[in-house]
């Protein structure tokens, strides 16, 4: 099969013009005006753009359903969502919850990912968003559920789920943090998180193994000039890479700005979206175990505590383009950047030979027109434009 005449990020994440043919479920070649036999199936994207399937890596919940809800309906429910609005692959996020609730979380994502759906985005990972943080910066975590870093707990919970944890989240500043993240490094990528770390401590964890910061900005210690906090050590470490919540409700536009310029390629979009996503306002809705109301595209607990999002990548990169973020920059940090983080940038991420035939055709408007997911050796069109 071919796309043609359409523009498309290549490899480096330029616009470029022609075609590309899919086989396999794979990406077999792009460029302009590909050689094809008659009978081969063409589709004509003339006057569409054409960007690799968005990754969320932190996604706890959307349409009605939770990660934490250890069912495979609710796992499902997510995946179709998710497809709809461009995201072809996404790691379920776990919440500081009892280890009965993670446990089951674990088993439901195993699942899909063992049998993905038709219809629906692929599981390639899960993200444990707790339980080792600080009662101190716990956000809309439960605190009674917060436990100390505790690697042999965490290394039964990574067996159980086959490894399919990509991104465990800690607070390095806690006790045991360094064994932690020494150990857990080996396994898979250590994020700072919900942390009262000052800059130097960011830094020291960063030497011992943390190269992911989760939310950057958010249950954090904001970056203050003479005091940059877990942000300037961030901004001033090449090896550590953040996430950006870019709903317009978490950072100011102005700041989405000014980190996308210090980061560059540094810099990954997560939606960190909750149960409330795609649901009706008003309504009050569960997270971790704690009720969430949503008003004015606003996710916030009773005392105010903003808890989660109700946003998605493609909005988001829609919102990044809309306040200043050149539009390649803002694409790559919804795909290839992301599947990065969690090592399976060989695999999906960029429109590139060999890589999963994962696509996003969006219009003039930037809005979708069809989402193309590569499922096995098959390559299906499973969303149109709304």
């Amino acid at each position: 099969m071919y796309l043609i005449n359409a523009k498309y990020l290549d490899k480096d994440f330029r616009l470029a013009q022609g075609d590309i043919q899919v086989d396999g479920g794979k990406i077999v070649q792009t460029g302009p005006a590909l050689p094809r036999k008659e009978e081969d199936m063409a589709v004509d994207c003339q006057g569409y753009t054409i960007v690799p399937g968005f990754v969320d890596v932190h996604i706890h919940g959307c349409d009605g359903a939770d990660t934490c809800d250890g069912t495979p309906e609710a796992l499902h429910a997510m995946a179709r969502f998710l497809l709809s609005h461009g995201v072809t692959s996404f790691c379920p996020t776990t919440m500081t919850t009892g280890r009965e609730v993670i446990e089951r979380a674990l088993l439901a994502a195993k699942g899909l990912h063992d049998a993905p759906l038709e219809d629906g985005a692929k599981v390639v990972g899960v993200n444990m968003e707790g339980p080792f943080i600080s009662k101190e910066r716990k956000g809309a975590q439960k605190e009674e559920d917060i436990v100390a870093p505790n690697f042999p707990l965490f290394r039964e919970l990574f067996d159980l789920s086959g490894g399919l944890v990509k991104l465990v989240d800690i607070a390095p500043e806690q006790p045991g943090g360094q064994e932690f993240v020494k150990k857990a490094r080996e396994l898979c990528t250590v994020s700072i998180a919900h942390t009262t770390a000052n800059y130097d401590q960011a830094k020291e964890a960063f030497d011992w193994g943390v190269t992911h910061a989760t939310h950057l900005f958010n249950a954090m210690n904001g970056l203050h000039h003479r005091d940059p906090g877990v942000v300037g050590a961030v901004f001033d470490d090449g090896r550590v890479r953040a996430e950006l919540i870019c709903d317009g409700q978490h950072i100011h536009p102005a700041v989405l700005r000014t980190a996308f310029q210090a980061l560059g390629d540094r810099a990954l979009i997560v939606s960190d979206s909750m149960r409330a996503n795609g649901m009706p306002e008003g309504a009050a809705f569960d997270l971790g175990g704690q009720m969430v109301t949503v008003s004015g595209g606003k996710a916030t607990l009773a005392d105010g505590t903003i808890a989660g999002s109700v946003s998605n990548l493609h909005q988001e990169v829609k919102n990044l383009v809309s306040w200043g973020v050149p539009f390649e920059q803002a694409a790559k940090a919804a795909s290839l950047i992301p599947a990065r983080a969690i090592g399976l940038d060989g695999e999906i991420g960029s429109i590139e030979p060999g890589k999963a035939a994962d696509l996003v055709v969006l219009d003039q408007n930037l809005d979708i027109a069809s989402v193309w997911v590569s499922q096995g050796a098959e390559t299906k069109l499973l969303t149109f434009g709304k």
